[in-house]
């Protein structure tokens, strides 16, 4: 078979501006790196507090594949579940306010496994429409009816869990990957309540930037395991390592364990990543002026933009968009960007609704104005 209807597809793609490239980073993650040659100025890294590159993590990695070696060796309910594993578990836990919490590979595989284990064939699940894809493919891999609802749109959210059959699941992004926007889980949890529907929270994009303490939304909120009981989170963010974890109570936990099969059925994550990512931990609630620094270039860029008379979404976190609108256009202005030493990355859609291409800028606590000035000079040259 020679998978001519495959070339055509892909050929489409490239037509209308949507073929997607990778670049090879030739350094570590940082700020400063050097992509396909070229040393460039990184805004396009989730790495939000400089934690992926940070001597004391690499420190934690190496001495943790000292002590247990490279791969786990096995799935958690078999052979591979170390003491890392644990100690990281019991840490995650007691951070994030909950009885526990559970490890797994990749925050995609968290996300299927929860909403798969939770629901079936009779249930509703409803989701925020610009959800992150892996609670949308959990949700419709779930067998349960499925319902998005407008973005942060409470009322219509009200609507249809009045209606809503069986066990009903509401399922969100915390922060918005490409928006970078919160959402509204005050409100949600009020309608979860009367309701009687579980709510859960993808924080990815919170855990470690929001917060005093950096415990992400829930704590931003004040918001309480019995709030919000279904937690998400990765560690390839703000932590700067790999994973995934969910929080809540000891019967979550443990149906979990039993029941997840995206948990069950894999190779746990190598030990000593466990082990940075404590270190990491450690770094980010005992360094609070990542978090502050932070804020404070979210702030600054935010203002530029709004002087330049950039388009730009209202963002509470690290991830500021900046609408372009046509796929192509997009395109343009991140390759031009990148000739001038920036590296932000053009967002098309499917990844965001048609007619609202971006370039998703997103800050760490090692840049500097320095950084943004001119980051902002040359958007505004390319983008007016």
């Amino acid at each position: 078979m020679s998978f001519s209807h495959l070339q055509h597809h892909l050929q489409t793609l490239a037509a209308q501006n949507l073929y997607r490239t990778r670049r090879i980073l030739e350094t570590a993650q940082g700020v400063k790196v050097n992509v396909d040659g070229r040393n460039v100025i990184n805004f396009c890294s989730n790495d939000y507090l400089g934690l992926a590159n940070h001597p004391k993590v690499i420190h934690a990695l190496q001495q943790g594949a000292e002590k247990y070696g490279v791969g786990s060796g096995s799935a958690h309910l078999i052979a591979g579940h170390s003491q890392a594993h644990h100690e990281l578990e019991l840490a995650l836990a007691e951070f994030t306010g909950r009885e526990r919490a559970l490890l797994f590979s990749t925050g995609y595989m968290a996300n299927l496994g929860v909403i798969t284990t939770l629901l079936s064939t009779g249930d509703t699940v409803l989701e925020d429409r610009l959800n992150h894809a892996s609670l949308l493919d959990g949700g419709l891999s779930s067998g349960a009816r499925f319902q998005r609802y407008a973005h942060a749109n409470s009322q219509q959210l009200a609507g249809q869990l009045a209606k809503a059959k069986g066990n009903k699941l509401i399922v969100t992004d915390g922060v918005f990957s490409m928006d970078g926007d919160m959402a509204p889980l005050a409100e949600l949890a009020t309608l979860a309540r009367e309701h009687k529907a579980w709510i859960m929270v993808d924080d990815a994009h919170g855990l470690g930037v929001l917060g005093a303490q950096g415990g992400g939304v829930l704590e931003q909120l004040q918001l309480t395991q019995d709030d919000v009981p279904i937690l998400m989170a990765t560690l390839g963010k703000a932590l700067g390592c790999f994973g995934a974890f969910v929080a809540g109570s000891e019967a979550l936990i443990e149906t979990l364990i039993q029941s997840a099969r995206t948990f069950i059925y894999t190779t746990a994550l190598p030990p000593a990543l466990a082990c940075a990512s404590l270190m990491s931990l450690t770094l980010l609630r005992d360094e609070a002026w990542r978090r502050d620094k932070l804020a404070e270039l979210s702030v600054y860029f935010s203002e530029g933009a709004k002087r330049l008379g950039l388009e730009i979404l209202p963002s509470v976190s690290a991830i500021h968009p900046v609408i372009i609108g046509d796929s192509g256009k997009a395109l343009a202005v991140s390759q031009a960007l990148l000739a001038d030493g920036l590296w932000v990355t053009a967002i098309r859609p499917p990844t965001v609704p048609k007619g609202s291409a971006r370039l998703r800028v997103t800050l760490s606590a090692e840049h500097d104005k320095a950084d943004i000035d001119y980051l902002l000079t040359r958007l505004a040259h390319h983008c007016h």
